[in-house]
């Protein structure tokens, strides 16, 4: 059954069947934008579904306009412009759909467009930047630092050093959110707050530690003043959030009459934890359902060891067994065994007041098996020896620490190493990592000199441990026999 609890906005839409959502923005936007207040580097799906949405819902929306900013394309900015930066939300339950349409993006920009970025974050207006940018966009080395080697990295530093001032515009989000932060500090605009909305732990240090980092490489000063001016504020994010498919697009505008070219699909549950100061002041998040808390560390380790863990485990686990979605691996025994053992663990080493894990797993099997949210296994394989740092690497070393094995969570590694090798030729979504030259090395290895090589690029450390080495050997190929081994 389709429902409809947005109340008069799409009601409004309704009695105007055929309309595009653009043609009805002066209806649905409050006379006067909200002025520009945050601005945001990542425009996708997860950001319109969370940081957007929880903006709209604060009860000073009406004071916090958002500028969002393309990451690696225009098409985004392009399609939410015509609209006036309107989109629907599609909530999508296992009873049916609701739509609300979302009005605080007040501004959506190709994110090639540095001049406008600068120009904004130089706003004395401006208070936040938040970041929806990938773990893999931060270019951490598997030392947990800004790698200053990596190619894209060596590039952007080039290009600021050419004309800082302006002529030479980086190209990676990193490089042009320094870039941007160097026209606040030419403007003595005074302090901010970027809130990394990013899937890594202690994300306010990382994306701290990766600014500050390229920053100093390219001016000791911007990093001085970024470091006494700018707050980090660390994040837990969570809403399941597929990519949007032409079947949504028609969704919405059968159930609400008008047109949207940029619709949001996400599942009804929704959480944000924060940690950090907001020096120039912030929307009221909480009145969304938002939380603040002093130490954030339990609950980012609560969700990227189970949530993003498990989607890990899933996502090459599933796919090496033939599964194209979440809620299709998870309906396979030997797939769920997986992650209920991963899952034991991962609590076993989660330590923290009000962290309910029990129901929080619960829950998840709740989530995981809508299959109304087509989450597909192939978005969340990419970038795994990004992710798995954060997500099984620290389970493993937990484990291992107490005198266990960490079998769960060396299988995650065992499985994306699987994945790493199969024959992608013949698949759409391809293989896609930001060390996709350095596995495609290791794979041309074999036995233990493979294991150890690919072990390699997620942690040095237990690359040199040949018990951890072995163990990892000894679970390759589980998923394509009948069993999991122990």
């Amino acid at each position: 059954m389709t429902t409809n609890q947005t109340g008069p906005a799409v009601s409004a839409a309704n009695s105007l069947p055929q309309t595009s959502l653009s043609q009805l923005s002066r209806t649905l936007r409050p006379v006067a934008k909200a002025p520009v207040r945050i601005v945001h580097l990542g425009l996708g799906a997860f950001h319109r579904s969370h940081q957007a949405w929880y903006t709209h819902q604060a009860g000073n929306s009406a004071e916090w306009g958002i500028a969002s900013f393309t990451g690696r394309r225009p098409d985004a900015a392009l399609a939410l412009a015509e609209q006036d930066g309107l989109y629907t939300v599609v909530e999508r339950a296992d009873s049916g759909d609701s739509f609300e349409v979302i009005n605080s993006i007040v501004e959506a920009v190709d994110g090639a467009d540095v001049g406008r970025l600068a120009e904004l974050v130089a706003a004395p207006a401006t208070a936040v930047i938040t970041l929806t940018i990938t773990e893999a966009a931060y270019r951490l080395g598997s030392d947990g630092q800004l790698d200053r080697s990596a190619p894209d990295v060596v590039a952007d530093l080039a290009l600021l050093a050419d004309g800082g001032a302006g002529k030479g515009k980086p190209t990676t989000p990193l490089g042009r959110l320094v870039f941007a932060l160097a026209a606040r500090r030419a403007a003595g605009a005074g302090p901010l707050a970027v809130v990394c909305c990013d899937n890594l732990s202690n994300n306010g240090t990382v994306a701290h530690s990766a600014v500050v980092g390229l920053a100093g490489a390219w001016d000791a000063e911007l990093a001085a003043w970024i470091d006494a001016n700018i707050s980090f504020v660390s994040t837990s994010v969570d809403r399941i959030t597929p990519r949007t498919t032409e079947a949504d697009l028609a969704a919405v505008e059968a159930a609400c009459g008008y047109r949207d070219n940029s619709p949001v699909v996400a599942e009804p549950f929704r959480n944000w934890v924060l940690s950090g100061e907001f020096p120039a002041g912030r929307p009221r998040w909480e009145d969304a359902g938002a939380v603040f808390v002093d130490d954030i560390e339990p609950y980012e380790n609560r969700k990227l060891w189970l949530l993003n863990g498990a989607h890990s485990m899933l996502a090459y686990a599933g796919q090496l067994r033939g599964h194209t979605t979440v809620a299709e691996a998870l309906g396979d025994p030997l797939c769920l065994r997986a992650v209920e053992r991963f899952w034991d663990e991962a609590e076993a080493n989660l330590h923290g007041a009000d962290l309910e894990i029990p129901t929080y797993r619960a829950a998840l099997l709740e989530r995981f098996s809508n299959a109304r949210i087509a989450h597909h296994l192939a978005q969340i394989a990419m970038d795994g020896s990004t992710k798995l740092r954060m997500r099984a690497v620290p389970v493993l070393q937990a484990e291992r620490a107490q005198g266990r094995s960490g079998s769960a969570a060396a299988l995650v590694i065992a499985a994306w190493m699987d994945f790493s090798g199969m024959d992608f030729s013949a698949t759409a979504a391809g293989f896609h990592d930001p060390l996709v030259a350095e596995v495609s090395a290791a794979n041309r290895l074999s036995g233990t000199g493979r294991t150890r090589a690919m072990l390699a690029l997620l942690n040095p450390a237990l690359a040199g441990d040949d018990a951890v080495v072995q163990l990892i050997e000894n679970l390759s190929g589980s998923f394509s026999g009948l069993a999991v081994q122990e």
